[in-house]
């Protein structure tokens, strides 16, 4: 209870405290939005940094390397924990916004905070809304800002993960329309953080592994017309090679 503790202390007074910060931000973003951006941005990735150390989180990267540092691109993720957006927010080497649930929005500071950097909330039960969300992550990828989007559409709370939940198709568009390559990220131990020992937080080694990027103009043939469920079975091979030599009960 004592890291939840202190995570919930933390992230109280960093919504609080940064309130001024955040104000100045907004304006800034009128005039210098690419500069505003980038500030955000690496605001943001300290909180994450720090959040991740009161939680005793080790993250190992795998093919950190390969990702793109010059053009944006779709990460395309598994989603098995809060944890997933801070451990791989970190890593990323270039401005990124989240495709969250419209949730989201309820939350205050919190929630203006994920809009600078990027971020966008999709309202799944509106389907016209979300394709206003899609065609928006679309324009900001051609504006050279990246975006992350966890396919399953929620948290997957199965047990083995290897037993991903289908890829929602239509979030493979934005990668075709904006003409960008995508980034498959598995995600793994994430979940041992926090929900699999709810309300603790424990330390624990999280495997991030970032694919080789690719266009979808790549995909074979017979697999273009599915593309989420391609996606889907390169990360769950991403997954089975990090969970070969994984003991964890």
């Amino acid at each position: 209870m004592i890291r939840l503790l202190l995570i919930g202390i933390f992230l109280v007074l960093f919504l609080l405290l940064s309130l001024p910060l955040l104000i100045y931000l907004i304006h800034k973003e009128k005039k210098e939005s690419g500069a505003a951006l980038k500030k955000s941005t690496a605001i943001v990735r300290w909180a994450f940094r720090v959040i991740l150390f009161l939680a005793g989180t080790d993250i190992e990267a795998r093919g950190e390397k390969e990702l793109p540092t010059d053009e944006a691109v779709l990460y395309v993720g598994n989603h098995r924990s809060y944890f997933d957006i801070v451990s791989t927010y970190t890593l990323l080497r270039q401005p990124a916004g989240f495709i969250a649930k419209k949730e989201m929005e309820r939350i205050p500071i919190l929630s203006a905070w994920m809009y600078r950097i990027g971020c966008l909330m999709l309202d799944r039960s509106d389907a016209k809304e979300g394709l206003k969300t899609i065609l928006t992550a679309i324009e900001r990828i051609k504006g050279g800002t990246s975006m992350f989007i966890y396919p399953e559409g929620t948290r997957n709370e199965n047990g083995d993960p290897l037993l991903l939940m289908d890829f929602h198709e239509g979030s493979m568009k934005i990668a075709q329309k904006a003409g960008c390559r995508i980034v498959p990220v598995a995600i793994y131990g994430t979940d041992d953080i926090f929900e699999r020992h709810v309300p603790f937080i424990r330390k624990k080694h999280v495997i991030i592994s970032f694919g080789k990027p690719f266009y979808s103009k790549d995909i074979p043939e017979e697999c273009k017309k599915k593309q989420g469920a391609y996606v889907r079975g390169l990360i769950i091979d991403m997954l089975e090679e990090i969970t070969a030599g994984d003991d964890r009960p």
